[in-house]
This record gives structure tokens, sequence and C-alpha cells, in this order.
């Protein structure tokens, strides 16, 4: 971002001042963004029986990564200054590539139960990296509420079920870099959305993170026939791109910048909730008392965590944001 005497502050800069409490707003799209990234483990699963998941990651992020810039620049104006080139790529690194190439690596490599017992580690490490960098004070109730939400999350998945078979194995320790990588784009995203806008920051990110898909999954999505994929897998890699992409990453980036990394984080262990609900709408699965349980334990730790990160960023962090309020855009 050019400097202050060079240029007016951009639309949007800056992290605002924390409410008293994260608003209905802010729950609604964490919400929304779980619900996203469960639908995308059912489509997902259609589509990559005749897409190759290399390919597939490259199409996530050759459509979505225009589309966020000109987003960004249509209503940022914002050039990021040379001091956050190296923190926008990292970002990148950590929560397109990292994020995206793991996951799908490992996720051929291991069962899809294993990689979603393995998912709720990410609030864990979101707070251990939060703490470690200085970036978010975690204390004894933040603690417990992360501890309820894994453990709601473990409760719905059962992990006497992770598999440790040499392959799986293997694919284990890949999902669950994925979870740390992913962590990490989450806790690192807080103090550069206290400098730039956040629209400007997840597009940074694609693109910088585009680079290192592209170069590992190029051969793979020159190699599809987009001619020989029957009308469904078109209209789930539709939706692929769209909303588990595009809309979820925007929002859990939107969210960060009201919030925190550990809160966002801690909203991802609703995602194997998520998915057994839709199995149940769709797929006419069961929805049992181990649903119900791990839903009251992942609540009580989603609102344990909330309430603490309102009180604690209220506490610490009013005086360096109260300059850095959103203004008004439309």
């Amino acid at each position: 971002m050019a400097s202050p005497e060079a240029s007016p502050v951009p639309r949007g800069a800056g992290a605002p001042a924390p409410a008293a409490e994260p608003g209905l707003a802010l729950h609604a799209a964490l919400l929304l963004v779980q619900l996203l990234f469960s639908g995308f483990h059912v489509v997902g699963k259609y589509v990559l029986a005749d897409v190759h998941p290399l390919a597939l990651a490259c199409l996530r992020v050759g459509f979505a990564t225009p589309v966020l810039m000109a987003i960004a620049w249509r209503h940022d104006r914002c050039l990021p200054a040379l001091r956050d080139l190296p923190v926008l790529a990292a970002l990148g690194a950590l929560g397109v590539f990292g994020n995206q190439i793991l996951f799908i690596t490992g996720l051929s490599y291991t069962t899809a139960t294993s990689a979603a017992i393995l998912m709720p580690s990410i609030p864990v490490f979101a707070a251990g990296l939060g703490a470690l960098f200085g970036v978010e004070r975690i204390g004894p109730r933040r603690l417990a509420g992360i501890a309820l939400a894994v453990a709601g999350a473990l409760a719905v998945l059962d992990p006497t079920a992770l598999s440790l078979a040499d392959r799986e194995t293997a694919g284990n320790l890949l999902v669950l870099a994925n979870c740390l990588s992913y962590a990490g784009f989450l806790v690192l995203q807080r103090p550069v959305l206290r400098r730039l806008p956040w629209r400007t920051v997840i597009a940074a990110s694609f693109l910088f993170g585009s680079v290192g898909v592209f170069a590992v999954g190029g051969d793979e999505l020159a190699a599809v026939e987009a001619a020989a994929l029957e009308p469904g897998v078109l209209w789930g890699i539709a939706y692929i791109l769209v909303f588990p992409t595009l809309i979820g990453y925007a929002l859990n980036t939107w969210a960060v910048r009201r919030s925190s990394a550990t809160l966002v984080a801690a909203y991802t262990t609703l995602q194997p909730l998520a998915s057994a609900g839709l199995a149940a709408v769709f797929l006419g699965e069961r929805f049992g008392w181990a649903e119900a349980v791990g839903f009251v334990l992942i609540a009580g730790g989603l609102w344990v965590v909330s309430k603490r990160q309102a009180a604690r960023e209220s506490g610490t962090h009013g005086s360096d944001l109260s300059t850095h309020r959103e203004q008004p855009s439309p």
C-alpha cells in the first residue's frame, strides 16, 4: 500500500475496532462457510471420480484469482507496499497452495474418514500459533472452549476409525500438515488485515498461491477433456468454484478481520456435523445421539471462544485499532 503521504487511505483499509461481542452477521457468515466447505466434501467426491485432484485445484485458483482481483480493485484501489509482499506470498503459500495441494494429495493416500478426524486439529494449531507469534492471547477459558468444540467434532467422527496402515499414515501426515498450513493462514492474516483491506488480502493470497498450484497441476489441467465430462460433473465443478472457493475463502477472511483467527478456526469443528446433516438430508443417513452430543459440545465451545475473544480484544487491542475503523463503502 502506498504511504499515507503518497495517497489517501483506501476504502475499507485496516482492521475494524472489535465490537463488544461478535455480531450475528459474523456468526452467520462463519456458519455458512462451514456449510459450503461441507458441501465440497460431498460434491468433490463425485467430481474427483472424473477430474484429477490437481486439475481441480488449478480450476479453483484459475477461476477465483481473477474474480477476487477484479473485486478487490473495484472496491479498494489499493496496491500493497513492498513490505507487505512477503507476508502476502506466505499467505498464498499457506492458505491456497499448501491448503489445497496437501489436502488433495493426502486424501488420495488415506480415507475420507481419517481426513475428517484430523480436521478438528485446525483450531488447536491456530491457538498455538497465535500464542507463539503473539498474535492472540490464549487464556484458560479460550482453551476450554477450543477443547469443547474439538471434543464435539470427535464425538461425531469416532477417532477410533483413524487408519494407521503405512499408506494411510503417509496420507494422514499430509492432511495434518494441511491443517497446520491452514491454521497458519488464518493466524497470519490478522496482522496484515490491520494495514490492508480484506478484499486485497485474499486476492493477493490467491495470486501468489496460484503460481505454485499451476506449477504442480498445470499438466493435469491440460489433460482434462471438458467435452467428455457429464453435465452433473460440470455442475459440481461450478459449485466448487463459486461456493467453497470464491465465497468461502472471501467470507473467512472477512470474518478474521472482524474477530480472531481462533474463533474462525474453531468454527471448522462444525464441518463434521454439517457433513452429517447434509448426508442425512440428501443420502438418507441417520442423524443420531452422537451428532446431537457433538452439536451441544461444539455450540458450547464456540460460545466460550466467542465470549473470550470479545472480552480480550476490546481490552487489549482497542487502543491500537481505534484509528483503523472501517470507512463506509458501497
